[in-house]
């Protein structure tokens, strides 16, 4: 069980920074939007076609990945977050 905490540990680490790094690539892209916007024409275009096409499909698959890891980390450490606990259904039942 030692090493699911050790492993769990160092996968979390990961999985925080790699989120950090995608929603601030996500976030920079706003900035190409806002810089595009400004310039016009066919340079925006340009601009935000290179954003669509090139920069935003690896936002999106770094994302999904690391988010998986996120799950993995989860169940490692022992945490049952994406299951439902009986005992709180049959509380909540009991009280309607």
């Amino acid at each position: 069980m030692k090493i699911c905490k050790k492993i769990s540990s160092v996968l979390r680490t990961i999985f925080g920074y790699g989120i950090m790094i995608c929603l601030f690539a996500g976030g920079l892209t706003f900035f190409g939007y806002l810089a595009a916007l400004c310039i016009g024409g066919e340079t925006a275009a340009k601009i935000c076609e290179v954003i669509y096409k090139t920069i935003i499909p690896y936002i999106i698959k770094g994302s999904t990945i690391l988010v998986l890891l996120g799950l993995v980390t989860m169940y490692l450490n022992g945490e049952m977050a994406l299951t439902p606990d009986k005992k709180k259904s049959s509380k909540h039942e009991g009280e309607m």
